[in-house]
């Protein structure tokens, strides 16, 4: 512990001496949501603005209020480059202002999540890391607590490896620590942890949270991803037992079948006894319930979206949400209105995974309407890129039914999933089949 703690003072210092590590030309790997670190990123931005730091690039995922108040401000875009492996509501703002200023949009790398550490560290070759973690156990190691996915990796190869430690992060157990040894700076900033308030469920929600729920098994093992759906499958498999968890994103909902004892692990044939997730957003109570928890395991993504690992869960089960399905069955879970909204994330690594396990079967959800039910999410063709294509896809579930989508032909598909579209829509992708495949109208 004396050597520990001594290499810890004396790598501990300012935000912006941190900061002031980091070079002209850096390319750094930005921890993804909650772990995205206030003091670092506001002094970060600083520097920017001073004009004492440019041609920086940003890797990372799901940016949070954290980031987007101060690196990802678009004003310094020009010095610190957004570099976004998946989008959300801070770069689709992004992307209205520079379009009004006729600027390019925010750039995307388009990837499957569990490919993000080859691909940021062999192929982009990040040199600095930049993340929250948890206080320094009497080992010397932090854990990177909500966040270990690409975090893990990046701190084994990048150069510079700059930490804020707070308090307020959990400590979890698995592969998820980083010993004090390979860490460059420390930075000590205790705030509040980032809260997701969950989502209000609407009918369209529950009735599609029944569907799922009744297509579970009791043994199944889970992965949800967040929202509304996800929490109305979540509250609908109350009556559920010997429930298992392997999901990258552990939520509010997945926490409150672990408490209520729906999910024990007790069945998982990989991992058993254990939740395992790479990373966690939700409220406080999510993250107590993280903290020390010996029931909750944290491994890099490379390893939890890995299809070969996910599909050594006997009965796994994958829950994803998209925006369009097309009558073929591929899906589009990533643009809208001609713009990017989202990304692939693990959804592909998931639904693969979860098809090739034993008895485990994918689950593709979303309403069957969008703009408030002015347009059908089931359309003849997509708008946007194949997120899981048509070859992947198995079940497909609205408000309005379920479909197994395996061994159909494509007509077949088109006349099944036109039975769970909106009745609204329903003539119009009639025709568009017939059109398209010379299926019958009727």
């Amino acid at each position: 512990m004396p050597g520990h703690q001594s290499l810890y003072q004396s790598r501990t210092m300012t935000a912006a001496a941190a900061a002031a590590l980091i070079p002209s030309g850096a390319k750094i790997a930005l921890a993804l949501g909650v772990a995205q670190p206030p003091a670092l990123l506001s002094a970060l931005a600083d520097r920017a603005a001073a004009g004492a730091i440019a041609d920086v690039r940003l890797y990372y995922l799901l940016s949070t209020s954290n980031a987007g108040s101060t690196v990802l401000r678009h004003e310094l875009r020009d010095r610190l480059k957004p570099m976004s492996l998946f989008h959300g509501a801070i770069e689709r703002a992004l992307d209205v202002r520079a379009a009004a200023e006729g600027l390019a949009p925010i750039e995307l790398i388009p990837t499957t999540f569990s490919r993000v550490p080859r691909l940021l560290c062999d192929e982009v070759g990040v040199d600095t890391l930049v993340t929250m973690v948890s206080p320094m156990d009497g080992d010397g190691n932090f854990s990177f607590g909500t966040n270990t996915d690409y975090a893990l990796a990046a701190s084994r190869s990048a150069g510079r490896v700059i930490v804020e430690v707070n308090r307020n992060m959990p400590r979890v157990q698995g592969d998820c620590t980083v010993h004090v040894s390979k860490v460059s700076a420390i930075v000590e900033h205790d705030a509040p942890l980032l809260e997701v308030p969950r989502v209000s469920i609407r009918p369209e929600d529950d009735a599609i949270g029944g569907i799922i729920a009744g297509l579970i098994g009791d043994g199944a093992c889970l992965q949800m991803g967040i929202g509304a759906v996800p929490d109305a499958v979540c509250a609908a498999l109350a009556g559920h037992r010997h429930l298992g968890i392997h999901t990258e994103l552990m939520t509010p909902g997945l926490a409150d079948l672990c408490r209520s004892g729906v999910v024990d692990n007790s069945r998982k044939t990989l991992h058993p006894g254990r939740a395992v997730f790479t990373f966690a957003m939700g409220d406080r109570a999510l993250y107590d319930f993280l903290d020390g928890n010996p029931v909750l395991a944290a491994y890099p993504v490379d390893y939890v979206n890995d299809p070969a690992v996910i599909a050594q869960n006997d009965r796994m089960v994958s829950v994803n949400a998209t925006l369009q399905v097309d009558l073929d069955g591929a899906c589009n879970s990533e643009c809208m209105g001609g713009r990017q909204y989202s990304a692939a994330g693990g959804q592909l690594d998931f639904v693969r995974g979860a098809s090739a396990a034993r008895d485990g079967f994918s689950i593709i959800a979303c309403h069957s309407t969008a703009a408030k039910g002015s347009v059908s999410r089931i359309v003849p063709r997509l708008e946007g890129p194949v997120t899981t294509p048509r070859n992947d896809t198995q079940i497909v579930v609205t408000e309005y039914g379920w479909v197994n989508l395996r061994g159909k032909s494509l007509t077949e598909r088109a006349a099944a999933l036109i039975a769970i579209a909106h009745p609204r829509f329903r003539e119009d992708l009639a025709r568009a089949a017939h059109d398209r495949h010379g299926a019958p109208t009727r």
